[in-house]
């Protein structure tokens, strides 16, 4: 298999819901730090070199809608992907196409664990954006033309960057699509013993035109845990 081993692990309420104000009880905090120690605890039960997430994913968490200081009039950047070399790091990927987030830096901070910034861009991305990245010693890789190419992204993350192992914590739609291209093996949810009932948050999984079609998939039930404050964790493998 070339490419990361990748499994799905996210936190969701009652009815399925991934954000929202049931995370601030309570019962949804204590889900919380199970979710965290499953994938980032110190005895962890995952050994993961990297997490993959969607731009407004990475937005609401940690770029928080600012805007890239661009330099428009930058030099020509050299052509392909742009590797940074590290030993032993921990990487935080963010599917980016068209090259918005507005780094600051090329780390992040989730509770106490430090990830390196790895970005997947398309041929969309500016030059004026790759030079930015560059800039703040970000590394990208160029996956597709007009629209993501996922085989070809994650080919590129085990062999550049080996990541063997990779967990999917992006937003509803980019969960799904994942799925639907077959390069997800595994589902761990935690669901928490709370829900708030908002109709406007997101789910899950969620459908979205040819980019995540609505087509049903079977789940094999791999495990279950009863866990802190109420909250079960289940472990799924994907047919």
């Amino acid at each position: 298999m070339n490419r990361p081993y990748i499994f799905c692990h996210m936190m969701t309420s009652l009815d399925g819901k991934i954000m929202g104000d049931y995370m601030g009880i309570l019962e949804g905090e204590q889900a919380g730090n199970v979710f965290y120690d499953i994938a980032f605890g110190k005895n962890s039960y995952y050994k993961h070199q990297g997490w993959l997430s969607g731009r407004v994913t990475t937005d609401d968490n940690f770029t928080f809608y600012e805007k890239p200081d661009l330099d428009e009039h930058a030099l020509p950047v050299p052509e392909g992907d742009f590797v940074v070399k590290l030993d032993k790091a921990m990487y935080y990927v963010s599917v980016d196409p068209s090259g918005k987030l507005g780094w600051k830096s090329n780390t992040i901070t989730y509770v106490d664990t430090t990830a390196h910034v790895l970005e997947i861009l398309t041929e969309q991305a500016s030059n004026a954006y790759k030079a930015f990245l560059r800039k703040l010693g970000i590394s990208y890789i160029i996956a597709g033309k007009n629209s993501l190419d996922y085989t070809l992204a994650m080919e590129k993350l085990k062999t550049l960057f080996g990541i063997e192992t990779l967990m999917l914590g992006g937003g509803g739609v980019l969960n799904w699509s994942l799925i639907q291209a077959g390069m997800c093996d595994e589902i761990s949810i935690v669901i928490a013993a709370a829900a708030d009932g908002s109709m406007d948050t997101p789910s899950l999984f969620s459908a979205k035109g040819n980019f995540a079609p609505a087509k049903a998939v079977g789940f094999l039930l791999e495990n279950v845990e009863v866990k802190d404050g109420g909250s079960v964790w289940l472990r799924y493998k994907v047919k």
